[in-house]
């Protein structure tokens, strides 16, 4: 039996949707997990499924035992059992239990641990011999001898503002800048939080990535603010729980490969599960707003207690949708070119597709489900279709309303696109709107040369940086790399570079691939090279790391950024 961690989750989380102690063991040798990110019914691991005692092996149950013993004899004011769930990690178990102090809560834990290691029986009233004696006497001390702080997640009854929580793989900068704006619209002071940082109004407060424990409690103990928009990433979740203990709404955009393989979360079920927390906690009278085209995220209807509301880009094609709306359910789509909302047999148009500049005319279908499940989290927290219209008409995919999402600047000789996909579902609807655009500004039927500049974070698996390097091959005229030292996360830089390059040459690449130090080095070699071109070229940057840079960059060389909605759905507009 080998001791993996012990986590103080201090609000809801995969196993509870309050505070527990994740025990977690290891048993037998080591394994390395290995499957399909998308398993066969028989492969699927529930995560928050209690496992029944009589399936249990004897010393995880004699170490969830020990927990229960340990939190009888010396409770610390939390109530609830002590739980045991299944990892997907091969031997893996994990024993969850409520805390209300944190010091007690961890020598219980450790305690536990200790004593079922040596196989030390919980019950009472048994002979031991010396040694194991000695040691639960030594356990049973240091518990009762140590108390300690409760969770810091923020109640209820300690809440002030109405908490709309935004999750997904992609998409969900983008939902929360345009929740939060149309809210703005509304007349709502509010404050939200993203991977970009703390936004209270329009203004940056806090930059960095605040999407975990920390972001939403600063921002719900601000009282200069009316509303609370908060995205909410699944690492935040498995590494301290949710900040607070329920909102008002709570979007969950889609589910797509990414960030596998960190904290024990292998496959696309298990991430749903993850970010079906945010949705699990919102309030009986709230709404649930889920992607309907989305397999894992539509199945999290099913586990909720608000009201469902869907989704979709398939308009009344999708069956799910139909069905819904037919038992008078909810839901946002195109109908006629036009977004809004249907309920029951009621339909309210909201807005034109080409009134809303960040779908450029529809082209980026990625940013039309972003908007349909925006304008659904901004309806559930009581924006007007007034509000929304004017929300959606007015936000821009500039660096200001959507910084690194979709931003695009131009000259006389080349398009360059910045954005911040970063696996292959994002590059993939990214790659739709580079298509368009050199389509449109090509020659004779032809379309304009493209230039993609890939690079991506270390903690990305093997699969993920082979498929999007496969992906650009398959449609750039050049493919150009770059560096990401600061985002090495574990691997060597031949690694990343390597796997990138092995996913080109299996999506038929044939040329070189020059590699730069960073993204500045990397366009700015880019824009020399078209300096001249007698042909526009469309360049594009996935931009991590240094975006400041980028733009810094973009600026001395004297390109323009597309702001007008009218220019940037010509941009898209085949001639």
């Amino acid at each position: 039996m080998r001791l993996i961690e012990i986590r103080l989750l201090e609000g809801p989380n995969l196993y509870r949707l309050e505070p527990v102690v994740k025990l977690e063991i290891g048993i037998g040798r080591r394994r390395t997990w290995f499957g399909r990110r998308d398993p066969e019914p028989y492969a699927l691991v529930k995560l928050g499924a209690v496992v029944p005692k009589n399936e249990l092996p004897g010393r995880v149950a004699m170490l969830a035992d020990w927990v229960r013993r340990l939190r009888a004899d010396h409770p610390d004011g939390a109530t609830g059992p002590v739980s045991v769930h299944r990892s997907s990690d091969p031997g893996h178990w994990i024993v969850a239990f409520p805390w209300g102090m944190d010091d007690r809560a961890k020598a219980i834990a450790d305690g536990a641990y200790a004593l079922a290691e040596r196989e030390v029986p919980p019950a009472h009233g048994l002979g031991l011999g010396r040694g194991r004696a000695h040691l639960r006497d030594r356990v049973l001390a240091r518990v009762a001898g140590v108390e300690g702080s409760p969770p810091g997640l923020i109640r209820d009854v300690d809440r002030r503002l109405p908490i709309i929580s935004i999750s997904g793989t992609n998409g969900k900068t983008t939902t929360t800048r345009l929740i939060a704006h149309i809210l703005r619209e509304g007349g709502k002071r509010v404050g939200a939080t993203t991977s970009d940082g703390i936004v209270v109004g329009t203004e940056m407060v806090e930059p960095g990535d605040w999407t975990g424990f920390g972001g939403g409690q600063t921002i719900l103990k601000r009282d200069d603010i009316d509303i609370a928009v908060l995205e909410t990433a699944r690492g935040g979740i498995l590494l301290r729980g949710m900040g607070y203990e329920s909102n008002e709404a709570s979007v969950i955009t889609n589910v797509s490969s990414d960030h596998m393989d960190l904290q024990g979360i292998h496959t696309l079920p298990e991430l749903a599960e993850v970010k079906s927390v945010v949705a699990r906690i919102t309030k009986p009278d709230g709404w649930v707003i889920l992607n309907a085209d989305d397999k894992y995220v539509a199945a999290i209807a099913s586990k909720v207690r608000g009201q469902v509301a869907f989704f979709t880009l398939e308009g009344d094609r999708s069956t799910r949708v139909r069905r819904h709306l037919r038992g008078g359910g909810r839901a946002y789509l195109v109908r006629d070119s036009r977004i809004g909302e249907a309920e029951g047999d009621a339909w309210r148009p909201i807005a034109t597709l080409a009134s809303v500049p960040v779908v450029l005319g529809g082209v980026a279908r990625h940013n039309v489900a972003n908007v349909l499940a925006a304008v659904g989290g901004a309806r559930a927290m009581g924006a007007s279709l007034e509000s929304v219209r004017n929300g959606l008409r007015s936000f821009v995919p500039t660096t200001d309303d959507s910084r690194g999402r979709l931003n695009i600047f131009r000259d006389e000789h080349r398009v360059v696109i910045i954005d911040f996909a970063h696996n292959e579902a994002g590059v993939a609807v990214l790659l739709d709107v580079v298509d368009a655009i050199a389509k449109s500004l090509g020659t004779r039927g032809h379309p304009a040369p493209i230039s993609g500049i890939v690079g991506l974070a270390g903690d990305r698996p093997d699969d993920t940086l082979r498929g999007v390097g496969k992906q650009v091959a398959q449609h750039v005229d050049r493919f150009v790399q770059k560096e990401m030292l600061h985002y090495l996360r574990g691997r060597t830089r031949e690694s990343v570079l390597g796997e990138i390059r092995a996913g080109a040459l299996e999506g038929g690449w044939k040329g070189d691939i020059p590699v730069y130090g960073d993204e500045p080095e990397a366009l700015g070699a880019e824009l020399d090279r078209t300096e001249t071109a007698e042909q526009p070229e469309v360049i594009f940057l996935l931009c991590h790391e240094d975006r400041e840079g980028v733009y810094d960059l973009i600026a001395r060389r004297g390109l323009s950024p597309v702001e007008d909605p009218n220019e940037l759905a010509a941009l898209v507009t085949s001639r």
